[in-house]
């Protein structure tokens, strides 16, 4: 070895990304730069620094928090809470992408539930994109004494938001422990729904979900943007629950415009807590909104099934204007 050679301690690649990353988000969001400047000072292009920034947003590392009312979500959210006798309500602005939307209200649905864990509850949770937005948002914990449990059976295929990883996600963030409800949501048959309730690993499950302090759910619509409607089992029987009066569903129980569940055999089948139990959770939250759901959130609400909602403004304007 040359006596000008010497040991250069190894540098991560990826520590150095995260260093570049935090800068970025730092200079455009703290520093007021444009993303111009910010891409001359680190020699990368423009669109290397708006991605830089987007993902940042959408994975919960930045997260902007705005002092100032917005007066008519502010309004809408009184008179949400006045019709329907709701502890409370939370309006987000309705925004076009409907990706963004479900982004918007599951943080806002975090927000609200945040300040209401504390150690040794039961939260139960239902399942979606928008439930999962809301993780980004949680305070991380380490809850010793409390448990998260599925409220409802969940889909033989996963996208990251089905009823199990979403359950697995909150318990991560809080530290808990986890209770599966391990089986699909539809059971072929009304029999085969009561054989697998007697199941102790389900029913110890389903115990969980029942004495549940806190709920946080999501609702689906009957179009083709429900993943549920989608699925097989469901977009076979659409015709049939349309017939019913079905306008989409709350932890795959089918409801009609009151919020009742309609006359379907599925309803007859599905493995979930009911809105009837669902009903006597202490805190229930409904975290859903967009314009395709509005008559099912509206349903919920009427069916007085949760205690508090986050949606959308003009979901929430909608809903205030039907007289049903």
């Amino acid at each position: 070895m040359s006596d000008k050679a010497r040991i250069v301690p190894a540098v991560s690649a990826d520590a150095d990304a995260e260093h570049i990353r935090a800068r970025v988000v730092w200079y455009y969001y703290v520093g007021g730069i444009t993303q111009q400047e910010i891409a001359d000072k680190f020699g990368m292009t423009r669109l290397r620094v708006n991605k830089i920034i987007g993902q940042a947003r959408a994975d919960g590392s930045v997260r902007i928090d705005v002092r100032l009312p917005l007066a008519h979500c502010v309004e809408l959210e009184e008179q949400l809470k006045t019709r329907f006798g709701l502890m409370d309500a939370r309006v987000v602005p309705s925004v076009t992408d409907a990706d963004e939307l479900q982004r918007l209200i599951g943080e806002a649905a975090g927000e609200t539930l945040d300040p209401l864990l504390e150690d040794g509850q039961i939260l139960g949770v239902g399942w979606g994109r928008t439930l999962a937005a809301a993780i980004k948002t949680l305070t991380q914990r380490r809850f010793m004494e409390s448990s998260v449990a599925t409220l409802m059976g969940s889909l033989t295929r996963g996208y990251g938001t089905a009823t199990l990883e979403v359950a697995t996600a909150f318990a991560k963030v809080l530290g808990a422990e986890c209770f599966y409800i391990a089986a699909p949501i539809y059971c072929p048959s009304s029999e085969s729904l009561q054989v697998l309730r007697t199941h102790y690993g389900i029913a110890e499950a389903m115990r969980r979900a029942e004495t549940a302090d806190i709920a946080m759910v999501s609702c689906g619509d009957l179009s083709d943007r429900s993943q549920l409607a989608s699925t097989q089992t469901v977009a076979e029987n659409l015709a049939g629950l349309r017939a019913a009066g079905a306008v989409g569903d709350l932890l795959g129980v089918f409801l009609d415009n009151h919020g009742r569940p309609v006359d379907h055999p599925l309803n007859e089948r599905v493995m979930a807590l009911s809105p009837a139990q669902l009903k006597e959770i202490p805190r229930t939250i409904l975290a859903s909104g967009g314009m395709h759901k509005a008559p099912i959130v509206g349903a919920i609400l009427r069916g007085g099934l949760v205690k508090s909602v986050v949606t959308d403004e003009a979901a929430a304007t909608f809903i205030l204007q039907q007289q049903i």
